[in-house]
């Protein structure tokens, strides 16, 4: 049996593909140092395909700049004042940062000093086990504890936990993500003292950041951890006033997502579940939420919809046809939304909730063989009357369950029009 010494991971296959290699070569030109740095060492560690490649080197930026560019690599300024450059092997792109120590904070950004201490790097980073560092052939270096920490399942601020957290208050929510993810048990009691401690200072942080930072917690399959820890700490009303969290539904929307997706249906979504944290139906409520969250007008007018009187109720939902003509007056979306937010209130019906959530997926919205000018064919002039009798129509063909082609529509538009004609 093989075995992995302690300072050493099997390298994982992203790390000796050639775009990796190429960005190593470039940087390491003369023999400068260059080390994977963060999620990617951490994720490698678990088994996981990290998002995001990040690298360190004592190099400053405009040596990493001019070495990636002899090497006729593509380097981008994204974050020069903190040291760092991106890297662009097509399709792949790399943050390479300098090493620094932060010289001044205030909860938001940081203003750096570059330096060539890797111990000293490691203690400006957040938690322990995103500041773990390896080299091109696996050999880790861990300044600050992280891998027995990952192991243990405990996410824990490096030194002072306060401190970290004044440094940038986006932390705070930074670790109810990270516990929820990666951590095994109980939370670590000075971390949550320390996020619970920052509550009524994290109006500095600007509201795209909030956005971001907690859609990425609704994101997790593990989110309701994270929402009950943030609730108790009073994080979570101090982000949103309006938050009414409920573990138990929450567990149960995030259950049916999950079964949903295994079952062939769409991904898990985070929109239902923002909604469930939310009051139905109040319309100003949605309004200051979307705009302390920076929403997109397509996330604002997603959260209205969800957050208004849903198109169907349980009884609805268990009647194809009904749920048929619903899925066509509302879309696929919408009615996969309420259906998955009725779900979590009525365990009971899972298997339903499951089947049309499922059955959405594959969902066609079928065409209405009538037009206008079908209505005018038959003897009736432009106006409103033509669109009110074209919608009746409809209805009607919606009704039958979509069956009717255009034959049978126009025969019916025909017995329509003797029917009105025998009644003037």
């Amino acid at each position: 049996m093989t075995t992995t010494a302690p300072d050493h991971i099997p390298p994982p296959e992203w790390m000796a593909a050639p775009a990796t290699r190429t960005v190593l070569a470039a940087l390491g030109a003369g023999g400068a140092t260059v080390r994977f740095v963060g999620g990617c060492v951490r994720d490698a560690i678990l088994g996981l395909r990290p998002d995001d490649i990040d690298l360190a080197t004592p190099e400053t930026p405009d040596v990493v700049i001019r070495r990636l560019q002899k090497a006729n690599l593509k380097a981008v300024p994204t974050g020069i004042a903190h040291g760092t450059v991106t890297a662009v092997v097509p399709p792949a792109t790399f943050q390479v940062t300098t090493l620094r120590r932060d010289v001044a904070t205030d909860g938001r950004h940081a203003e750096v000093m570059f330096g060539t201490d890797w111990a000293e790097d490691a203690q400006r980073r957040d938690f322990t086990i995103n500041a773990l560092y390896a080299d091109a052939n696996g050999r880790l270096h861990d300044f600050t504890g992280g891998r027995a920490d990952l192991a243990a399942g405990i996410v824990r601020f490096i030194g002072d936990a306060e401190r970290r957290v004044a440094e940038d208050y986006l932390r705070v929510l930074r670790f109810f993500r990270f516990h929820a993810r990666f951590a095994g048990g109980a939370p670590d009691a000075a971390a949550l003292a320390a996020c619970s401690a920052a509550k009524d200072r994290l109006d500095r942080l600007s509201g795209e950041r909030v956005r971001d930072e907690l859609l990425k917690i609704l994101a997790l399959p593990n989110a309701a951890v994270a929402l009950a820890l943030m609730q108790q700490s009073a994080v979570l009303p101090a982000l949103l006033p309006e938050a009414r969290f409920d573990p138990v539904r929450f567990t149960a929307l995030t259950a049916l997502q999950g079964d949903v997706s295994e079952q062939g249906g769409p991904q898990a979504e985070v929109w239902p579940r923002l909604a469930l944290l939310l009051p139905a139906g109040d319309g100003p409520i949605t309004e200051r939420v979307a705009e302390r969250l920076r929403l997109s007008n397509a996330q604002r007018l997603r959260l209205e919809g969800l957050l208004a009187p849903p198109p169907f109720d349980m009884a609805a939902l268990e009647d194809d046809g009904i749920f048929a003509a619903a899925l066509y007056r509302h879309g696929a979306e919408r009615c996969r939304d309420h259906a998955l937010l009725l779900g979590s209130a009525n365990p009971q019906k899972r298997d339903l909730v499951i089947r049309r959530a499922v059955a959405t997926a594959a969902w066609q919205r079928p065409v209405f063989p009538l037009r206008g000018a079908d209505i005018l064919a038959v003897g009736f002039s432009p106006g409103p009357t033509v669109s009110a009798l074209l919608k009746e129509l409809e209805s009607w063909w919606a009704a039958g369950g979509f069956r009717a082609d255009r034959e049978a529509c126009l025969a019916h538009l025909r017995s329509r029009v003797r029917t009105t004609a025998q009644g003037s």
